[in-house]
């Protein structure tokens, strides 16, 4: 399962890729806000793969779930009352 989804987001970061550079000439980019969002974005990954290590897969998933539940919730929220 960890190959099928490492491979499926490598083949999904290569086709982005390879859109961003076909239109790059035609858009116009917010350069100040897209190399800071990367580099942030970037080092999550790396915490995230940090911290992965730290905790049993059980232990993970239902931390994963119980951040997907409240995530909910808070859209949900923002849904509901603005």
């Amino acid at each position: 399962m960890k190959k099928a989804v490492a491979t499926s987001l490598f083949i999904i970061a290569i086709k982005s890729l390879i859109g961003f550079m076909a239109d790059i000439g035609n858009l116009d980019i917010n350069w100040h806000f897209l190399l800071p969002f990367t580099l942030i974005s970037t080092l999550g990954i790396f915490m995230g793969i940090y911290f992965s290590s730290l905790f049993k897969e059980k232990k993970r998933t239902k931390y994963f779930g119980l951040m997907v539940l409240v995530e909910s919730f808070c859209i949900l929220f923002k849904e509901l009352f603005t």
